[in-house]
């Protein structure tokens, strides 16, 4: 066997082994912190310093509003954890100043009912709220009180329990996030939302028995049914409004979009199965009808439910598929290429209920046989090479003593 031979059969038994490693070394954690994350903040933080909110804005109407709402979401959720809580607090301070900048609020209507729409005032409202568990500041305090009753009078007043974030325009996930900060924001607003509970039960996707995907704005009536890039946002904040109501949704989202392509990892679909659709801006590119961004959410929803087996196996899946890259200070996926992406995941891999213990854990729906598949091809691509010259003589002693163990 020559020595470039060798050279790449030893390569692949490398890539095969860490291939392994990831797929079942625990990704996820309910109350700890989870593995790389605050590698992945360190990653984001250099990004933001260098411009990728602005890059971010030219990919998508939200980009820079949405990558430091996530970024500081995420560093709410470990500080609520308990990891590193006053660090926490300042870094989610500035990633709300950021978004409250008038690069923030320039893609959003200021006359709008609440100003700037539904979907800039509730995911500000929600990262202050986070920020006032972690750190009591009178400023903030007023400030979020202000806008949680703007919120709440948007809502009272609406005929439909789904308020637009642009003219025209409504989504359900964007009122959910809003009334999920109203719950955090303390009991006096329990009536708006238990209101909206009920009035959204009955706007319901008669399809799947979910809140539907776009509506009318006037009416709440369905436009387009429930789909995954929503669901899974909803499912994540759901729980921090009903959880109830959040544990019914979940169970159906699980049902409806859970998949496993090719009889390989799990990962979610952005249409209910039976539903063939195409992908936008926000479910990216589908693959078998998978979008890969919503199955990154989808992690945080599962964490959000107590469901770990889930959460764990779409977080294992994503650190075999997601190509990461660590080094003693940060750590990213797919090359650091869409830190969007890095973004989710951090901020999915946290996932905490912020106003109610974390519920039980549903009934598992995957167990770690998923794993097995992969497991046979990596085990296949590490020893092919060498089993191509009829021996395994040249495989390097140590694996090779492993592999004579296990025999």
């Amino acid at each position: 066997m020559s020595v470039l031979r060798k050279a790449l059969a030893t390569l692949l038994t490398i890539l095969a082994v860490v291939g392994a490693v990831r797929l079942v070394a625990p990704a996820t954690s309910q109350d700890q912190e989870p593995p790389g994350v605050r590698l992945q903040l360190a990653f984001l933080r250099e990004r933001l310093e260098g411009g990728a909110d602005s890059e971010a804005q030219t990919l998508f109407p939200e980009g820079y509003f949405f990558l430091n709402a996530l970024y500081g979401l995420t560093w709410v959720d470990l500080g609520r954890r308990g990891v590193e809580p006053v660090r926490a607090a300042d870094e989610a301070a500035w990633a709300l100043s950021r978004m409250e900048s008038p690069a923030g609020r320039a893609p959003f209507d200021a006359s709008a009912i609440p100003p700037y729409g539904v979907f800039y005032t509730g995911w500000t409202n929600w990262l202050r709220g986070g920020l006032l568990t972690l750190r009591e500041d009178a400023a903030q305090r007023a400030r979020f009180d202000a806008d949680s009753q703007t919120l709440a009078a948007a809502f009272d007043a609406s005929p439909t329990p789904f308020l637009t974030a642009y003219p025209g325009q409504a989504w359900p996930c964007d009122s959910t996030v809003a009334i999920a900060s109203l719950r955090l924001a303390g009991t006096r607003f329990a009536p708006t939302v238990d209101r909206w509970v009920t009035r959204a039960r009955g706007l319901l996707d008669p399809a799947t028995g979910l809140l539907p995907h776009y509506v009318d704005p006037a009416t709440g009536a369905l436009l387009d049914g429930a789909r995954g890039t929503s669901q899974a946002i909803i499912q994540r904040f759901l729980v921090d409004v009903d959880p109830a109501f959040a544990r019914q949704q979940y169970l159906l989202f699980r049902d409806r979009f859970l998949d496993r392509p090719l009889w390989l990892g799990p990962a979610i679909r952005e249409y209910p199965h039976g539903v063939d659709g195409e992908g936008d801006v926000d479910s990216g590119p589908l693959i078998r009808g998978v979008s890969l961004s919503t199955t990154v959410v989808a992690i945080g929803a599962a964490q959000a439910q107590g469901d770990r087996s889930l959460a764990g196996a779409l977080a294992n899946f994503g650190e075999f598929a997601g190509v990461p890259v660590t080094t003693w200070r940060t750590k990213r996926y797919a090359f650091g290429l869409l830190p969007i992406g890095d973004a989710f995941l951090a901020w999915s891999k946290t996932a905490v209920p912020w106003t109610t213990p974390a519920p039980s854990a549903p009934e598992a729906v995957i167990g770690g046989g998923w794993r097995v598949p992969l497991l046979l091809l990596l085990l296949l691509i590490g020893l092919l090479p060498w089993l191509r010259i009829g021996s395994l003589r040249d495989l390097p002693a140590g694996l090779l003593r492993r592999v004579h163990r296990e025999r």
